[in-house]
């Protein structure tokens, strides 16, 4: 992230629908762009079924997450636990684990918002 942001406040935006779920998920990452364009820091998690929204050509908004300069982290148990290919996470994307959750959860300057 670009220390030039506003503020010191981060914002982690956890998703755990996918995208069959309906638009409610494209629409939370959609969310997740509009917030890290208007200069806000923005990490993006992909839980549980929402992992399948990192994959290369699901969403265009995950891929427009980069762009904005945010940040898209896929949790790897739900990742694993679905059997996907890490070979289909666009670059861009970074597979985590409980631990970089927890602590990124339990930062003080970060708000949690959970869909």
């Amino acid at each position: 992230m670009a220390n030039a942001k506003a503020g010191n406040i981060s914002h982690l935006l956890v998703e755990s629908k996918g995208p069959w779920a309906g638009p409610s998920c494209a629409g939370f990452l959609r969310d997740a762009v509009e917030l890290a364009e208007s200069g806000q820091r923005v990490r993006m998690l992909l839980i549980q079924d929402g992992v399948a929204a990192a994959l290369d050509g699901a969403l265009p908004a995950a891929r427009e997450l980069a762009d904005a300069d945010a940040e898209l982290w896929v949790d790897r148990f739900s990742f694993e636990q679905r059997g996907l290919p890490e070979a289909a996470l666009p670059a861009t994307a970074r597979l985590v684990d409980t631990a970089e959750i927890t602590a990124q959860i339990l930062e003080p300057d970060v708000r949690v918002v959970w869909h």
